[in-house]
């Protein structure tokens, strides 16, 4: 571990800050990643600080209560039922010779709730996971967990990821994009891309936010019926829009996690149609609790190929701490990425953990890992 970022008081336990909430779609399933975490971190190695961001957009002490984070009777948990009561804030310091957390309320003194050595921040898509947040670490020089601005950007853009991906080699499945200011300036030629597209490769296609998560805002498109529709509700969570051909194979997922010698890749994951619903989307993954096979019943050499292209991935996007990889591996044996994310969900049912449990690494020892090797990392240039 580097000495730089060791607390500065000998004997003091390192404070781990898990920052959750946002003010993206998936405010909810951020958390309930944090409940996760909180439930699963060593209480006896870390002090921690919950620190929740309401959806619009005001830090906030909460609560440290693990059990009032989960989804119950299909109710989703908020930032706001947690939060102390009062409208205080909770401030960053940006002086980077100080990692000072304070308390602020109107009328009152501000608090200083001591420093914090690493944030952990459990937030999904924009506004959190998509470098903004890294990027405010960075200036502040707080350590933290999972992946850097750079990556984190090109994580949370499904476009520029599968730009990326495919300059390294990488093998990407057909898509097309309408930004936002081709809409705006020609809403009906920005369809005709799509209706091409279609032309080209066929229905059904998938029609998706770029930048969002958790399976939020996708439509399966049949025919062109149904294409107005989808794209007011892609638009309605992020003015670009990804459009994806269907293939036709099984969901596999690899997850990537940096031990002290490098990225490593846990065994895969299979995703099984889910009765009742077209795609594995947001009701599947988080309401319904549809859960994946791990390992996933594909042959040695598959699983070796599936790990080998999510390290790859994981450093073509110069990835940090953990990524889970998301592939289909198609009718004719060949593996195309979907997608990555860089902050995958923690949740009790979530793919990731089960995938590194089944490796060898539980869930205690999946959260040490990941703070351990944001403590590691310099903040800066890398």
């Amino acid at each position: 571990m580097s000495s730089e970022n060791l607390p500065t008081s000998p004997g003091r336990k390192p404070r781990v800050a898990v920052v959750f909430g946002g003010r993206s779609s998936e405010h909810a399933i951020s958390v309930v990643t944090a409940g996760a975490v909180l439930r699963a971190i060593d209480r006896t190695k870390y002090d921690v600080l919950p620190i929740g961001i309401a959806l619009d957009g005001r830090w906030a002490l909460t609560a440290d209560a693990p059990e009032r984070m989960a989804i119950a009777d299909r109710a989703l948990p908020s930032v706001d039922d947690l939060a102390e009561p009062g409208e205080g804030t909770v401030v960053l310091s940006a002086d980077p010779t100080s990692r000072e957390v304070v308390y602020t309320e109107p009328s009152s003194v501000p608090k200083a709730l001591g420093e914090v050595d690493v944030v952990f921040p459990v937030l999904h898509g924009p506004y959190g996971e998509d470098g903004t947040l890294q990027g405010l670490l960075e200036l502040a020089g707080v350590p933290y967990v999972g992946a850097g601005v750079l990556a984190s950007a090109v994580g949370q853009d499904k476009e520029y990821m599968k730009r990326v991906f495919a300059s390294f080699g990488l093998p990407v499945g057909p898509y097309e994009v309408i930004r936002p200011r081709e809409w705006d300036r020609d809403p009906a030629a920005a369809r005709r891309k799509v209706t091409d597209f279609a032309a080209e490769h066929g229905w059904p296609l998938f029609v998706k936010p770029a930048r969002a998560g958790s399976s939020i805002g996708i439509t399966k498109v049949d025919d062109e019926s149904g294409l107005d529709a989808a794209l007011d509700e892609a638009r309605r969570h992020d003015p670009k829009v990804l459009v994806e051909s269907l293939l036709t194979g099984r969901e596999i997922e690899c997850g990537v996690l940096e031990f002290e010698d490098g990225p490593r890749a846990s065994v895969p994951a299979w995703i099984p149609p889910v009765s009742d619903h077209e795609f594995y989307d947001f009701e599947a993954k988080y309401i319904d609790s549809a859960s994946g096979v791990v390992p996933a019943p594909i042959t040695p050499e598959q699983t070796a190929e599936v790990q080998r292209l999510a390290v790859a991935a994981f450093e073509a996007a110069s990835c940090e701490g953990l990524v889970r990889a998301d592939f289909f591996l198609t009718d004719d044996g060949e593996f195309v990425i979907n997608e990555i994310n860089t902050m995958p969900g923690f949740t009790p049912i979530s793919m990731y953990p089960r995938m590194w449990e089944a490796s060898g690494v539980d869930y205690p020892e999946l959260i040490d890992r990941l703070v351990q090797a944001a403590l590691r990392r310099p903040t800066g240039l890398r």
